[in-house]
């Protein structure tokens, strides 16, 4: 792999909103409302906050993936839960070990935060996403439930 991983910085949301776009081509989807400019506010706001961290695999001056994780929850049974929100990786640029670089900065990240599990939901129809989080040892698998409000 040739791209490193670093935590992105005040001021890249610009750089980084673009990748969101490999988060919606099939088999995901837009979300009901998305618009990049309305996203720039949320992703500057969780750069900075101190529960949260964007990283970014950079190949050069090039994004080719990124990461959103979250310290959200503070389970009565389990203690301190992070989630994975958003991993994505170019498409050209999957299979080379970026997306596993990714995932094991945000598990080391979440480590150091103290919390027990890192956690993210994946939609159905994503199988080569759940061959991968397999792949990379995740041991449990559930359904997870929304309603939209």
């Amino acid at each position: 792999m040739s791209a490193t991983i670093r935590e992105a910085r005040p001021g890249e949301e610009e750089r980084i909103l673009p990748m969101f776009e490999w988060l919606f081509a099939p088999p995901g989807s837009v979300p009901a409302g998305w618009d990049p400019g309305d996203a720039e506010r949320p992703l500057a706001e969780t750069i900075a906050a101190a529960g949260s961290v964007v990283l970014v695999a950079e190949d050069g001056d090039r994004m080719v993936g990124f990461c959103t994780a979250y310290m959200t929850l503070e389970s009565i049974r389990f203690g301190l839960r992070c989630w994975v929100e958003e991993l994505a990786v170019d498409p050209e640029r999957r299979s080379e070990g970026i997306g596993a670089a990714l995932l094991a900065e945000a598990r080391r990240w979440a480590a150091e935060r103290k919390a027990s599990h890192l956690k993210l939901d994946s939609g159905i129809a994503r199988v080569d996403a759940h061959r991968f989080y397999e792949q990379e040892g995740a041991t449990w698998k559930s359904y997870s439930y929304s309603w939209l409000l």
